[in-house]
């Protein structure tokens, strides 16, 4: 089959970290000659990034109801009948060679349809423990693939039982310029280090509150030069923050440029989101990586392990950091073990997840 015949659907959605690695592997197919149609809510990331990119919409009535109350999760059925209605309507008329669910509960009634239909499933999972809607599609899915290794191995990864998914370790799908620097670039750089801080499009706010006060206590000769992304809605708090603590820090409320960012700064502080952890590996960036604490499985600290326990990365949960913990550990950093923490993660990268994830849903359609 020609891949200018080839259709792709995608299911996506919710978050950032759901959605841009999908976008990633999406427009990767685009320029293979696919056409790619993307099933997604008005409520999710989805709705604003994906029509921006040129990719038909498909929306779904289906919302997440992990946490909610006691009305939303008895409508569950009716709202998952009428997802079920909408996914199958999407499918029977766009007739997709492959279907591509990648997380987010948008995914579930499409997948569970691709799989009634007996069209081709490839699951993805981004995180270091499987989201809900992955480890249920995993257990029908033609394909599973995931960001970390041993993944859906774990006890927690399966709470159905199924047959033994058997699962493989591609990576997470980053945006192309996000690169290494040339090997001994960092090593070979002179003055104070460069601190890149960033806490998400949000920001984190223990960050925005600790970084500043940890950089007091610094004497100043040994303080970073820092880049700070604080969040739109905190940009003004962080900036009297640096002032209160006669810091000197350049905040931004927005980062456009992540890769030229990465390549500027010596070590971050960041959360540990998966597609941050991805991206870390793939610029070769060491990280002082603090998980949220309150995301779901906590998966942000499976996910910042995976960098600690290869010595690519430090970590260290919020509750245990303190303005004097982070400032003896700033203190203590060289250029050398940074080189060497940088080693360390592109060791880890998989900077060709996004081709390889692509590859795979071509071999499926042939």
């Amino acid at each position: 089959m020609a891949a200018a015949n080839r259709t792709l659907m995608v299911m996506a959605g919710g978050t950032g970290g759901h959605v841009y690695p999908a976008l990633a592997v999406a427009e990767t197919l685009r320029e293979r000659g696919w056409s790619v149609f993307w099933l997604g809510t008005r409520a999710g990331l989805e709705a604003r990034v994906v029509p921006a990119a040129g990719i038909d919409m498909v929306w779904v009535s289906m919302g997440g109801v992990r946490g909610k109350g006691l009305v939303k999760k008895l409508l569950l059925p009716a709202m998952l009948l009428v997802a079920f209605a909408q996914s199958l309507g999407a499918i029977l008329r766009r007739r997709p060679d492959v279907v591509l669910g990648m997380g987010g509960y948008t995914a579930f009634p499409g997948g569970m349809m691709a799989s009634l239909l007996n069209r081709p499933l490839v699951v993805h999972e981004q995180n270091s423990v499987g989201g809900l809607t992955n480890r249920l599609l995993a257990c029908l899915a033609d394909r599973v693939l995931t960001a970390f290794p041993a993944v859906f191995t774990h006890a927690h990864d399966k709470p159905i039982p199924c047959r033994r998914v058997s699962a493989e370790w591609v990576g997470n799908p980053v945006r192309g310029d996000i690169t290494a620097a040339p090997a001994g670039e960092r090593a070979a750089r002179s003055g104070p280090l460069r601190l890149l801080v960033v806490g998400g499009s949000l920001g984190a706010s223990a960050l925005n509150e600790l970084v500043p006060r940890a950089l007091a206590l610094l004497p100043e000769a040994q303080r970073p030069r820092v880049v700070h992304q604080s969040g739109r809605r905190h940009v003004d708090a962080l900036r009297a923050g640096y002032a209160a603590a006669a810091v000197d820090a350049e905040v931004r409320d927005y980062i456009d440029d992540m890769a030229a960012a990465y390549r500027d700064c010596d070590f971050a502080i960041c959360r540990a989101g998966a597609m941050t952890v991805a991206e870390l590996a793939c610029a070769g960036v060491p990280a002082l990586l603090v998980p949220f604490p309150f995301a779901v499985d906590d998966h942000q600290t499976g996910n910042a392990a995976f960098l600690a326990e290869a010595g690519a990365a430090w970590l260290v949960q919020q509750k245990d950091l303190s303005a004097e913990a982070l400032a003896e550990l700033i203190a203590g950093i060289d250029r050398n073990r940074l080189a060497a923490m940088s080693e360390q993660a592109v060791r880890l990268a998989k900077p060709d997840a996004t081709g390889r994830v692509a590859d795979i849903c071509e071999a499926l359609a042939k």
